[in-house]
């Protein structure tokens, strides 16, 4: 059986020594989603949201929350990154959802799945907090990694989505 890598010889969880691990150019795309009313769609195309607009604030929420995920997930690494792209679409096969994609780039000794997860949620729950006036009743869908690349595990492509 292989020792558990985050666990310190009490039991303990520590953080993964990456300092032997080569730097790699290492990238994720995660997405996440949410599902709005009529009213809250309206004011997103039509920018009449009171708190302005709203894919402008909660991309620079996606930006600062993949910038700061070692502050929030225990065990993250402090990760210098090089990218971070936030993108919003409404989805074609369901009304009302917001699909949100984002992309972390790096070079280091560990990846960026969690930042792009973390960035993806944050934009998520950003679009929800500048619109619950309009109603609390829209829905965070699946968050899930799409891909990444880099690093000694190698590539990952996620082949159906959820």
């Amino acid at each position: 059986m292989s020792e558990l890598t985050h666990f310190n010889e009490q039991g303990r969880a520590k953080m993964v020594d990456i300092s032997d691990k080569n730097e790699t150019t290492r990238t994720a795309v995660a997405v996440s989603s949410i599902t709005v009313n009529d009213t809250i769609k309206s004011q997103i195309t039509d920018g009449t949201n009171k708190k302005g607009d709203v894919f402008a604030v909660a991309q620079v929420a996606g930006i600062m929350a993949a910038k700061n995920t070692s502050t929030i997930i225990p065990m993250c690494h402090p990760i210098l990154l090089s990218g971070i792209n936030i993108t919003f679409e409404w989805s074609n096969n369901e009304e009302n959802v917001i699909n949100i994609q984002s992309e972390v780039k790096t070079i280091g000794s560990t990846g960026v799945e969690m930042e792009a997860l973390v960035a993806a949620s944050a934009a998520a729950l950003t679009i929800y907090d500048m619109c619950k006036a309009g109603g609390k009743d829209m829905v965070i869908g699946s968050t899930m990694l799409v891909s990444k690349t880099g690093g000694k595990n190698g590539d990952y492509q996620r082949e159906t989505s959820v």
